[in-house]
């Protein structure tokens, strides 16, 4: 049983209520960095490339001849001692960093960061949160009231285009729905802003994983 500050979008009022889950009282925190480690992996664009010798636009002839010259013996103008010449051991970008995460271990982390969010008291509900039109004031007073300082992720029970073109143009917003949430997501941000009935599209995805 956890206790969520409960916050309504037109009158402004905050109160208080009880969420029943079981989430576990233990946070996997292994668990979480290794669904993070793997997030930012898969996102990881791995851009950095250099050249070989065999890469190096140049010919193949003999700078100059082997001996009598006073300089080192060099056969060709890419080697990598030379300046413009291949690079030994650079970055390819020929790597795939990104690797996979069994989807029970995902679901654990993501479990793990909502306890750990519910247990600090980062957890808030709004209510009221379908607007008819995009509208920044609307959801600016929203922010200001709930996440007055920090990063926040404003968790959708579904898709809701009205609802992303309002934060959209906040920085410090990121705006999820509760399908495509993970645990990234939950432990970037410092503050969970919920839209009724968010938490409990959540917490049906442990549900699923159960019942599997």
């Amino acid at each position: 049983m956890a206790t969520i500050t409960t916050y309504n979008l037109e009158s402004g009022a905050t109160g208080e209520r009880e969420f029943a889950t079981d989430l576990g009282e233990k946070l996997l925190y292994r668990t979480m960095k290794e669904a993070i480690v793997q997030y930012q992996s898969n996102r990881r664009q791995g851009d950095a490339h250099t050249k070989t010798r065999g890469n190096v636009k140049g010919h193949g002839k003999k700078p100059f001849k082997q001996k009598k010259t006073g300089r080192a013996r060099a056969g060709d103008v890419k080697s990598p001692i030379w300046r413009g010449g291949g690079t030994v051991f650079g970055p390819l970008n020929k790597r795939n960093w990104g690797y996979h995460l069994p989807r029970k271990q995902r679901l654990a982390a993501l479990k793990s960061a909502l306890a750990g969010k519910l247990q600090d008291g980062e957890v808030k509900e709004v209510q009221g949160l379908q607007l008819s039109e995009p509208s920044s004031k609307s959801v600016r007073k929203v922010l200001a009231d709930l996440a007055p300082t920090g990063t926040a992720l404003v968790l959708l029970k579904e898709h809701d285009p009205i609802a992303l073109k309002s934060f959209r143009n906040f920085t410090n917003v990121t705006v999820r729905t509760a399908s495509d949430a993970n645990a990234y997501d939950l432990l970037a941000c410092k503050w969970l802003l919920v839209q009724e009935g968010a938490l409990d599209n959540l917490t049906s995805r442990f549900a699923a994983k159960k019942e599997g």
